[in-house]
């Protein structure tokens, strides 16, 4: 997989840099994960697919799971604390640790539910997390991810409109606006239809492992 990842962001990168000036040959962070996290998903179909190993499909279907919380919930809890954050910074709200450990709190219980434990033990971990001490840019994990899952989704039905438009994509590196460029792709990211197709496959693979442990 991660051989699969890395090799999304090869190949992005040579198409890009061998078919646009200079200038326009490097896609923008919004674009970055999209080509990487295709080409997870395409390895993930392919895996799922062919594998006959009962706890291999487990595994598999876990790590999807993974990735979805991770990227798509987590992220996107990461990006509502900074926009929270820098609302009361601008509103002349005194920031302290305090007040950074209850709206951490506050967001793992909104995102998580009540069926998870939410203790004390977590209100820090905001501390410990690099991004948040970089640009605001973390939702574009989450962004990225969902591109990718709607790329992959049409790519995998074998329209071949679908994959001469991804291909134009890699070739287009950042010779126009990312939303612009995924759109000409065939993902309008202006739209819930990426998330959307993102979470039906997320739910679709929970009742499938959801079943696998209640017969294994």
């Amino acid at each position: 997989m991660t051989l699969a990842h890395e090799m999304g962001h090869a190949l992005h990168s040579y198409k890009s840099n061998s078919t646009q000036p200079y200038i326009n040959s490097h896609y923008t962070i919004f674009s970055a994960e999209v080509a990487s996290i295709t080409n997870e998903t395409l390895m993930m179909d392919y895996l799922l697919k062919t594998t006959t190993d009962h706890k291999q499909r487990l595994y598999l279907i876990n790590q999807y799971l993974e990735s979805v919380r991770t990227t798509l919930y987590r992220q996107t809890m990461f990006a509502e604390f900074e926009k929270t954050l820098y609302s009361k910074a601008e509103a002349g709200e005194a920031i302290t640790p305090d007040l950074l450990d209850n709206i951490w709190h506050e967001l793992n219980v909104k995102y998580f539910g009540p069926d998870m434990i939410v203790d004390k033990t977590i209100d820090a971990e905001w501390s410990r997390i690099p991004h948040f001490y970089y640009d605001f840019y973390v939702f574009q994990y989450a962004t990225g991810f969902s591109a990718a899952n709607a790329l992959a989704s049409g790519l995998l039905q074998g329209n071949e409109s679908t994959r001469t438009r991804y291909l134009e994509f890699l070739n287009s590196g950042g010779s126009d606006y990312s939303i612009a460029l995924l759109k000409k792709a065939g993902v309008d990211m202006s739209s819930p239809k990426p998330i959307e197709i993102t979470l039906i496959r997320f739910n679709e693979m929970l009742d499938e492992l959801e079943r696998l442990l209640h017969n294994s």
